[in-house]
């Protein structure tokens, strides 16, 4: 039952790619930045409800009294591509995504990725995905967009870790802003590398925001991915 209502939904979640894709697509060409986040966020709700309808998979999240007033780094966990379809409409803040550059050449999704001028950068060049990330980033923070980044750079299984990158944490280093760190158990109903979809229920939990005046951006990493670390350790598997 599990495998059949996985590819329903599987053959659901297509059908939405290409629906609101398309329609982000063609609303690039003449409706303004907010109007497509909120198509995007749409797109978000409509899978979720496909996801507790046909699989039996909620979420509840935490702490959403944590998030900063105003422009902040988030960084999260990455388990699943879950937390990449829940975010744009669970975090009720202005986002800006930073994302391998391969994703934006995906038809519909892609496409419509690129339309919401995300920070899509190289992960081959190191250095210069750096530079961008702190150009972009700081950019997309002056104009009020929070900025978030999966600090391990991939999916990591449930279970394991991955050193967390500094790029988010000199960021908010260097822009005075607080980073918010987001710890979740997507991975346990959402594989990593399949098809199933398991009932059960996501936690999310938006931590306590990490002030970037009071620490250095290795001492703000090295909270952050602690914290992260910690609560997903402590979340049901």
């Amino acid at each position: 039952m599990t495998l059949f209502r996985s590819l329903l939904f599987l053959l659901a979640f297509s059908l939405t790619v290409v629906g609101f894709g398309g329609l982000i697509l063609v609303s690039s060409a003449f409706a303004p930045d907010h109007v497509l986040h909120r198509i995007a966020r749409g797109w978000s709700l409509t899978v979720l409800a496909l996801l507790r309808a046909i699989c039996g998979l909620s979420y509840r999240v935490h702490g959403l009294e944590n998030l900063p007033d105003g422009p902040s780094v988030l960084m999260c966990k990455h388990q699943s591509a879950w937390e990449t379809v829940a975010l744009p409409s669970l975090l009720p803040v202005k986002q800006s995504w930073v994302l391998k550059q391969e994703l934006i050449r995906i038809p519909f999704y892609g496409w419509a990725l690129r339309a919401l001028k995300p920070i899509a950068i190289n992960r081959a060049t190191a250095r210069a995905a750096m530079k961008q990330l702190l150009s972009d980033g700081a950019a997309a923070l002056a104009q009020g967009r929070s900025v978030l980044i999966f600090p391990e750079g991939t999916r990591v299984a449930v279970g394991q870790r991955r050193p967390f990158s500094i790029g988010g944490a000199i960021l908010a280093e260097r822009c005075g802003v607080p980073v918010v760190p987001i710890a979740h158990n997507s991975g346990v109903y959402w594989e990593r590398r399949g098809i199933l979809r398991h009932s059960g229920c996501v936690e999310v939990v938006v931590g306590e925001s990490i002030p970037a005046a009071d620490h250095s951006a290795k001492e703000i990493n090295r909270r952050a991915e602690d914290w992260i670390n910690a609560q997903v350790d402590s979340l049901p598997t």
